[in-house]
């Protein structure tokens, strides 16, 4: 066993987020077989990631703030504080602090079997899309 040590918090680039988000590092794969990286992601009031996704999928759990989840046919999915939600593999999305407040969430995803692959960054989430369609 060992304790891991401190990484320091990296600000997420503006080519895959608008407005300030942050990452702290929290596990990573040690060796080749491992896959499972895990990271708590803060965002400020109003951020949002690009739409994306993921190879393996993904898993968030929401630790304070509300936080929004969309998809490419317009449902948004508010998530509070100790919920969690998952994304299939493949499937487009975004993830937005919700309301006037910061929302932290842990993200929680496998590599692809080419880590290049992970994660597919695509356009930015337009204001349009992150109300989702009536």
């Amino acid at each position: 066993m060992q304790i891991e040590p401190n990484k320091p918090t990296v600000k997420n680039p503006p080519e895959q987020f608008a407005g300030d988000v942050w990452l702290d590092a929290i596990a990573a794969p040690h060796t080749d077989d491992q896959r499972m990286t895990v990271a708590l992601v803060r965002f400020a009031p109003g951020a949002r990631t690009a739409w994306h996704s993921h190879a393996r999928g993904q898993y968030l759990r929401v630790t304070s703030g509300i936080a929004r989840f969309g998809d490419r046919a317009g449902n948004i999915h508010e998530v509070h504080p100790g919920q969690t939600i998952y994304t299939p593999p493949g499937e487009e999305h975004f993830h937005a602090a919700g309301g006037d407040g910061f929302m932290e969430h842990i993200a929680m995803i496998e590599a692809g079997d080419d880590p290049a692959s992970t994660t597919t960054w695509l356009e930015h989430v337009s204001d349009a899309d992150l109300e989702g369609r009536a």
